[in-house]
């Protein structure tokens, strides 16, 4: 399985980080050894003194498909879970310095949080409400119909690169409110009120 990103889908985040509006989805991938194994801790890497948190809402993908028409898209996802996409920020910014791919920053090991899968069914797609708490306090609130694209654009987008198969996840994207963690903080993930998944950093 792969894990596909998607940065800069959220207006208030590109601007946060004063990045440029990009005119398409902006991807980058995740191998599966970055998947943090579940009720583990996220350890802070040695290589990193700027570990960023940013959640996002993913998408489980249960079918095959290349070349998807967007009308069709919905037929090749039935779950929706919330997610951390970690992020050294300090290597991603001299790798960006230096026009360099982002995968050190990006990709390394336990660097992406999985929650909890619920059926697609369970919400109005387009209107998903999901925050992350710190320490109880929230840092991170989001809503799907902020996004510049939407889940059907995406899987569209991204089928043209790359062939999707059954168990691959999409993180569609974080809100503004990105920020760094230190040891000892929990995280805790909430989509559409319910708890989603809890992190401790060690």
């Amino acid at each position: 399985m792969k894990i596909i990103c998607i940065g800069r889908n959220y207006t208030e985040h590109i601007k946060e980080l004063a990045n440029e509006r990009p005119e398409s989805p902006v991807v980058f991938l995740k191998p599966d050894s970055a998947i943090l194994p579940k009720k583990m801790p996220f350890f802070i890497p040695p290589f990193s003194d700027d570990i960023h948190y940013e959640v996002e809402v993913i998408l489980k993908i249960n079918k095959v498909g290349k070349h998807i028409d967007a009308k069709f898209a919905h037929k090749y996802y039935d779950e929706i879970g919330l997610g951390i996409d970690f992020t050294a920020r300090d290597v991603q910014r001299k790798c960006k310095e230096k026009g360099l791919p982002w995968e050190k920053a990006k990709a390394f090991d336990g660097s992406a949080v999985v929650g909890d899968f619920i059926a697609k069914e369970s919400f109005d797609l387009e209107n998903i409400d999901f925050k992350l708490l710190k320490n109880d306090a929230i840092v991170q609130e989001g809503n799907t119909q902020n996004m510049l694209w939407g889940f059907d654009e995406l899987i569209a987008y991204v089928s043209n690169y790359f062939t999707l198969k059954r168990g691959d996840l999409i993180y569609t994207g974080t809100p503004a409110g990105v920020g760094k963690v230190t040891e000892n903080d929990v995280l805790i993930g909430i989509l559409q009120g319910k708890e989603n998944f809890k992190i401790k950093i060690k």
